[in-house]
């Protein structure tokens, strides 16, 4: 039995290369609390909680208090116990997905490296390689947007994540002139929308509508309207030709089982930053089992929590859209363990156990 010796986590603050805006805010910066669980035998897991327009409540002061809460049960408890007490966590707080997930992988890495087991083989390891979309923030200001789109560009983005606001007039404006500077620029480039809950159902339609008139092709649309709006979503989704993915809708097994019963989305965005590794899993089973499409994505996050993810998606091979970009809006140093960044793509360059 291996015991946990040590939980610790500070604040970490990064400038990000553009302004990160979307329907429900901007920012400059990204702020994560970065958790380190430390075992017995010295070995280490590292988690992160990123913060978010989504989860409000998820303040960095507010993340350390439920941490300092979780630690004092942690410590000196076996690490091969940590699923089941994560479990518990999601019941004791239950407002706190980002938060317990941090935590979870910290745990969840502390006890690979108990097992000597990497998390590219853990997932199953498939593929050693990982093509990722670029998010295109909802930036007004021309000079600014121009160099953020000049910039992704030369490194060889061929899919596009498109933030809107929610108004179809200023919306189908600023995907027009993003239609335009791809069409000259890339070859073999898609478009994805992401609304943020930025829409209704009507004007989601009216856009939808426009885009069409526009001959704009949408990959997708990623969440239109907003999380707990059921009856928009379902109607949406046997009316768009466009697929639809929820994000903010799925945060938990409970929330997917709802999205298949209820025919709201055509696929889910599952996230770890959001729902941890357990549940995770879990949805992706779920949605996989249901026929759905399945994207996995990430929070403004560095790459000690999108590694989790990246990993996730190599090795288990099971996604249909990936949407790793986070680092790209950061300063970094091309690499992070072994896994290198390589323009649009994530590479693990060492042999994995």
């Amino acid at each position: 039995m291996c015991r946990i010796k040590k939980i610790s986590f500070a604040t970490i603050v990064r400038p990000m290369k553009t302004t990160f805006a979307t329907a429900l805010g901007s920012k400059n910066c990204a702020t994560s609390v970065i958790v380190r669980v430390v075992l017995e035998d010295g070995r280490l897991g590292i988690g992160e909680v990123p913060t978010s327009f989504v989860v409000k409540n998820e303040t960095v002061p507010a993340i350390k208090e439920v941490l300092a809460q979780a630690r004092e049960q942690l410590i000196g408890s076996s690490i091969d116990d940590y699923s089941q007490v994560v479990k518990t966590f999601r019941i004791k707080w239950p407002d706190f997905h980002m938060t317990v997930s941090g935590l979870e992988v910290a745990l969840f890495r502390a006890y690979l490296a108990k097992q000597k087991t990497s998390e590219f083989s853990y997932w199953g390891g498939r593929s050693n390689i990982l093509e990722t979309d670029i998010t295109i923030p909802f930036i007004l200001q021309a000079d600014v947007c121009k160099q953020w789109l000049e910039k992704v560009i030369k490194k060889g983005f061929k899919k596009y994540k498109v933030k809107t606001s929610g108004d179809v007039a200023k919306d189908i404006k600023f995907v027009q002139g993003i239609n335009r500077t791809l069409a000259d620029s890339v070859e073999d480039f898609s478009i994805r929308l992401d609304g943020n809950q930025g829409y209704t159902q009507q004007s989601c339609l009216k856009m939808l509508d426009e885009l069409q008139r526009a001959k704009i092709k949408i990959e997708l649309f990623e969440q239109p309207v907003r999380r707990d709006d059921f009856s928009g979503l379902k109607s949406l989704c046997k009316r768009s030709a466009v697929p639809i993915i929820v994000d903010e809708t799925v945060f938990s097994p409970e929330d997917c089982k709802k999205v298949v019963d209820e025919n709201l989305a055509h696929g889910v965005n599952i996230k770890i930053a959001k729902s941890g590794i357990a549940e995770s899993a879990e949805i992706l089973r779920i949605a996989k089992a249901a026929g759905l499409k399945v994207m996995i994505g990430c929070m403004t996050e560095t790459m000690v929590g999108l590694s989790a993810a990246i990993y996730f998606a190599m090795g288990s091979g099971k996604f249909d859209y990936i949407d790793l970009d986070s680092i790209h809006f950061l300063n970094h140093f091309g690499r992070y363990g072994n896994l290198k960044i390589l323009g649009n793509s994530y590479k693990i360059e060492a042999k994995q156990r």
